[in-house]
């Protein structure tokens, strides 16, 4: 089996081997990188050589390499505009421009781009198209799949830096549900749902950070209602989901309203992470101390030990310098009820703020 050059195929026991290959991987590394991006890419290099040692197939490698490459790539791009939050839009590539959906998802992304938004979609036509003519290229991007039949991406978006191209669904996705801070749906097929339905076992399992769900269609439009009563009839009424779950989204035939609901989101609440059991909040603004007290009153239920409490940065927090000056706000929830976690959001958003710290 091939190895690194320096590592001697026989005559060495497998300790100095694997001490010898960690020296020259160090070595190949370099001052690429340093800390904890190094130790990870180290991780990176052991795991494609233990693919080698499994003796993977050339599809398997294919694969991985492939898709390693299509998420490094749209990861740089993404990258250049990290400090913008992003709308990311789904919908019917089918949607004639002469329908009213077509001018509902145009005037959305109008309309958000104006609050320092920018807009994600598939990259191809219909709503994305919509979308995309909305927002304009200078503030969207274009995540295109590449499919066995004729795929383009749309006028707008095609030949812009910010137009990724995709072989790989899963890619795609993660880039979509990575790199967006508010999903907004139109009515849609297959391809829709699957977006859709996606994005809420994500939120509903804890498994991306919870961000707002909005479900939009013309003004006197019944699809996503017809959705609903699916949900209600059937999911609900079997017991496989919860009553608490119908938190995750929201309906609306307005703009304004849509706009108004992914605002709000982030009004004063920001973003948070977790260390170990502990979910870390941040917030742009400080809360009365009254106002944490009737979080704790409204939220006791969720949390399995202690209370919600206000401070600053914790040490395991070192590395996301962006938000290092940001308040926090420290609980230990239980991680069965995400939706419950989306209302205290809701709540957080609603309380009253430190005199020195309120806006305006």
């Amino acid at each position: 089996m091939p190895v690194l050059p320096g590592v001697e195929k026989t005559n060495m026991p497998p300790k100095n081997r694997s001490e010898r290959r960690k020296k020259l991987i160090t070595e190949l590394i370099g001052d690429a990188a340093s800390g904890r991006q190094a130790g990870l890419i180290t991780d990176m290099i052991e795991t494609a050589l233990q693919l080698g040692r499994d003796h993977a197939s050339i599809l398997d490698l294919k694969l991985i390499s492939r898709s390693m490459r299509e998420i490094q790539n749209a990861a740089a791009i993404f990258r250049q505009y990290a400090g913008v939050r992003k709308v990311a839009v789904f919908g019917s590539a089918r949607t004639r421009p002469e329908a009213p959906d077509f001018k509902l998802a145009h005037d959305f992304a109008s309309r958000i781009v104006k609050e320092n938004f920018m807009i994600i979609t598939g990259g191809g036509d219909g709503i994305m198209g919509a979308a995309q003519e909305g927002a304009g290229a200078e503030m969207s991007f274009g995540l295109n799949i590449r499919l066995p039949f004729e795929q383009h991406p749309n006028p707008v978006i095609h030949g812009d830096p910010k137009c990724i191209n995709f072989n790989y669904f899963f890619a795609r996705k993660l880039s979509f549900v990575k790199e967006t801070s508010a999903f907004v749906l139109f009515p849609g097929g297959f391809g829709t749902m699957d977006e859709g339905f996606e994005v809420l076992t994500l939120l509903q399992t804890g498994k991306t950070s919870l961000v707002p769900i909005i479900l939009m269609d013309r003004p006197n439009g019944f699809y996503w209602e017809t959705w609903r009563r699916f949900l209600d009839n059937d999911l609900l009424e079997l017991g496989l989901i919860s009553p608490s779950d119908f938190n995750l989204f929201t309906i609306t035939h307005d703009v304004e309203h849509a706009v108004a609901e992914i605002k709000n989101f982030y009004k004063i609440f920001h973003s948070y992470r977790w260390v170990r059991d502990t979910m870390v909040v941040r917030i742009t603004q400080r809360l009365t101390p009254a106002a944490v007290q009737k979080l704790n009153e409204q939220f006791s239920a969720l949390l399995t030990s202690g209370s919600i409490t206000q401070g600053e940065a914790l040490p395991e927090e070192s590395d996301d310098h962006a938000v290092a000056g940001l308040p926090r706000l420290v609980l230990t929830p239980n991680k069965r009820d995400f939706a419950r976690l989306r209302l205290l959001i809701n709540a957080i958003n609603d309380s009253s703020v430190t005199e020195g710290d309120a806006e305006g």
